[in-house]
């Protein structure tokens, strides 16, 4: 009985685009890439693996390898599933594109028909006995939401005057963009829509700035999502669209070496715009390039995760509180 309640409950949030577009593409913000996911979401200023076309294309023209990476989680105690996969390919003159699929998979989710309610008005159906439910579903079905997007960014490297002891400061400005096609299915209803997002991300180099060898990196960014508004068109008589909200991620993060402990620390803190406002904070240890461990938070929730390199691959775990329960996300990330 408890996971029929569960499942119907994921159902009506499935359904809500059925009725009202306010929610329409929140399954995008579940966000992709377990380590950035491990950090609480806050990424958008550091973006350094294909999870960037997500939270911000204007970090993958620094990424300067191929990458192939995949996600899958465990979601509403198991009860979901959600899969993410990318492919990012650098090319010449400091520019990358990438391609990735995401998909959202409810499954089992009870069906329960009325049709044999119907010519009977409500008092009938009180008082009658045969025409009360039963509470027994009449059969099942799946929900997916399907995200798909293409991403293309642009390295632009400079100096900039600051008229501080006649020194020029390095930066290194990523601007990118990226098209997606969303596709949800509710049983035979389908709803697809067009959208746009684009990012920037700003590098420099606090050793510079601060003339003290031992600082490492500052990393700037802002995501706009939905810029040019996305809605999503369903195939019912009534013709439905619902529109996706228009949302802004901006995140700053210290990168600071630790040279005698063979670690790197990286700070980081990201606000999403979009509702009310929330406030994501991460950490993240990297230990001789071989291991990493880190802590999230946002929104009253925690996250924590932690990755291994094992012959040139990273493997990726992360552990996600929500209200409904504690979810796992399992990730794999190779360079070549």
């Amino acid at each position: 009985m408890k996971k029929i309640i569960i499942l119907s409950l994921l159902a009506c949030i499935m359904a809500i685009p059925m009725y009202a577009g306010r929610y329409a593409g929140d399954f995008m913000m579940i966000g992709a890439g377990v380590r950035a996911l491990g950090m609480g979401g806050a990424f958008s200023s550091l973006a350094d693996d294909g999870s960037a076309i997500y939270w911000n294309s204007g970090g993958l023209s620094q990424i300067r390898d191929s990458e192939v990476s995949a996600m899958h989680a465990f979601l509403y105690k198991n009860l979901a599933s959600y899969d993410h996969l990318s492919y990012v390919q650098p090319l010449p003159n400091d520019v990358s594109i990438a391609f990735n699929v995401t998909r959202l998979t409810v499954s089992d989710i009870p069906r329960f028909s009325e049709s044999h309610l119907i010519g009977y008005n409500v008092d009938e159906r009180i008082n009658n006995i045969a025409h009360h439910l039963p509470g027994i579903p009449d059969g099942t079905f799946r929900s997916t939401d399907d995200l798909y997007q293409f991403a293309f960014s642009k390295n632009i490297k400079f100096g900039a005057n600051m008229g501080w002891q006649f020194f020029e400061v390095p930066f290194e400005l990523g601007l990118g963009g990226n098209v997606k096609f969303i596709q949800r299915k509710i049983m035979d209803n389908l709803g697809s829509g067009t959208g746009f997002d684009l990012g920037l991300k700003l590098r420099t180099d606090l050793a510079v700035i601060f003339d003290e060898e031992s600082l490492g990196d500052l990393h700037f960014g802002m995501n706009f999502q939905d810029v040019a508004g996305t809605s999503i068109s369903w195939d019912t008589n009534s013709e439905m669209k619902d529109e996706v909200l228009f949302n802004t991620k901006v995140g700053v993060a210290v990168e600071q070496p630790m040279p005698s402990l063979k670690s790197i620390l990286i700070l980081a803190y990201d606000y999403d715009y979009i509702y009310d406002g929330t406030s994501h904070y991460g950490l993240d240890w990297n230990y001789d390039d071989r291991a990493n461990l880190r802590l999230g938070y946002y929104d009253t929730n925690l996250s924590c995760g932690a990755s291994v390199k094992v012959y040139g691959i990273f493997l990726d775990y992360a552990l996600i509180t929500n209200p409904i329960g504690i979810s796992n996300r399992l990730g794999l990330r190779v360079r070549f």
